[in-house]
């Protein structure tokens, strides 16, 4: 079978392909085609010819090594000789306890316990699917509703969806009248500053619902697709007690945050707070495979195991493929190895130095940057149709979202690719004054 060339290739694209959050039709914008990646880079078609592109997104997120990295590239080239993928029911392998032994000794203290699954939203169902059931098992069937502050986000699946920030989330679609989600508990958005008094009436409203209340779930630190929005870390230490004096398991979703983003490993790290379920995805693999992780404690695991009907009732057909823990281990092997703080502490500085100028243009409401994160605020929607172009003419890659322009690049960007970044990001933010 002879390649498609680009053209053919976009329209078969336009033919056939649901993107995320995207329309189908010829009025809806068309991808732009890509051909390659390495490093920190893409090649994309653009305008009928090959260009250069830095990923400032890491892939969703994801490719915090950079794209075709040798000791990972290796890591799955190893696993296809021998094994690429068995049933995880009945059956186990070295990948998968290998990767196990690792997140137990990397997440914070008291995951005792792994359930593997293959994308970030699912792993959220299982962690809410664990609380539910540990509750279930200990005979407080009334505890079934999980409470969160607003502005979060969790995924696409119908539960991670019921804990999205109902006004104004990426889920307001689907909440309301005649909603099909679950009806759940909502906390104002945390400040950005810590406020004792706003933990304070947190802690009432738990209070008032623990009766009902599963779980709480954050995303804990930076609140990632409902707006990109940083908290102080002392709000988790709050939640911590809070859940523990009123009987409430406690929940971190992590796939965003994890694996160093955030400057520390997991942003639980900031507040040295464990959780008694996380969640965690998006850089596990590198970017290479899809796969997540819900880990929790001996209690809620015992619990669980201990009580009918015996088992943690879920099971996905492709839990613990072989080639994503393979590579997995290498991933975060090569975190442990390599001096990730120190490129996250240098790319903090970049963006912060970088997007500066930002802050004086009309448009820019706010700008900040947390770790290998950097977030242009505007005060009105993203044009795509403007946006993208212009942060390719400047060899950028960028995907912004609803009023804001940000980034979470590979950790292995020199500085001056952090700088070309940062200068794409304002030159998109000037396009759209």
């Amino acid at each position: 079978m002879s390649a498609l060339t680009p053209a053919e290739i976009s329209a078969v694209d336009a033919a056939h392909i649901w993107h995320p959050y995207s329309a189908i039709g010829p009025d809806s914008l068309a991808p732009t085609v890509a051909v390659g990646a390495h490093g920190a880079w893409l090649t994309l078609i653009y305008q009928g010819r090959q260009v250069e592109v830095l990923d400032a997104m890491a892939s969703w997120w994801t490719a915090v090594h950079g794209h075709g990295h040798p000791m990972l590239d290796a890591a799955v080239t190893r696993q296809l000789a021998t094994m690429n993928h068995v049933m995880f029911g009945g059956l186990t392998h070295e990948p998968a306890a290998r990767l196990a032994q690792l997140l137990v000794e990397v997440t914070p203290d008291g995951l005792e316990t792994v359930f593997f699954s293959d994308s970030g939203s699912v792993s959220v169902e299982v962690a809410v699917k664990m609380a539910l059931q540990y509750w279930r098992s200990t005979g407080r069937d009334a505890k079934s509703r999980l409470m969160t502050w607003r502005g979060g986000y969790h995924g696409d699946t119908f539960t991670p969806m019921s804990v999205c920030d109902p006004q104004g989330g990426m889920h307001e679609l689907w909440t309301g009248r005649n909603s099909l989600l679950a009806d759940q508990v909502f906390a104002p958005p945390p400040p950005s500053d810590y406020d004792p008094a706003y933990s304070a009436a947190f802690a009432e409203q738990l209070a008032e619902h623990a009766h009902e209340l599963a779980a709480v779930i954050v995303e804990p630190v930076v609140q990632g697709a409902g707006g990109m929005r940083f908290h102080d870390p002392r709000y988790l230490v709050d939640l911590r007690e809070a859940c523990d004096q009123h009987g409430v398991l406690l929940i971190f979703d992590e796939i965003a945050t994890g694996f160093g983003r955030t400057g520390a490993m997991f942003a639980a790290d900031h507040a040295a707070v464990s959780p008694d379920i996380m969640c965690v995805g998006k850089a596990l693999t590198g970017g290479y495979l899809t796969l997540a992780a819900t880990l929790c404690t001996r209690d809620v695991a015992d619990t669980i195991s201990a009580n009918p009907p015996g088992a943690l009732m879920h099971g996905p057909t492709f839990m613990a493929n072989a080639l994503a823990c393979a590579v997995s281990v290498v991933s975060v092997e090569l975190l442990l190895t390599g001096d990730w703080r120190g490129q996250v502490r240098d790319i903090e500085v970049g963006l912060t130095e970088g997007l500066a100028p930002a802050a004086a243009l009309g448009n820019v409401a706010d700008v900040r940057v947390l770790g290998a994160i950097g977030v242009l605020e505007l005060d009105r929607p993203v044009d795509l149709r403007i946006a993208t172009p212009t942060a390719i003419e400047h060899g950028v890659w960028l995907r912004p979202f609803r009023n804001l322009v940000y980034v979470m690049p590979p950790y292995i960007c020199s500085r001056a690719e952090i700088d070309q970044i940062t200068s794409g990001m304002v030159a998109v933010a000037r396009a759209l004054t």
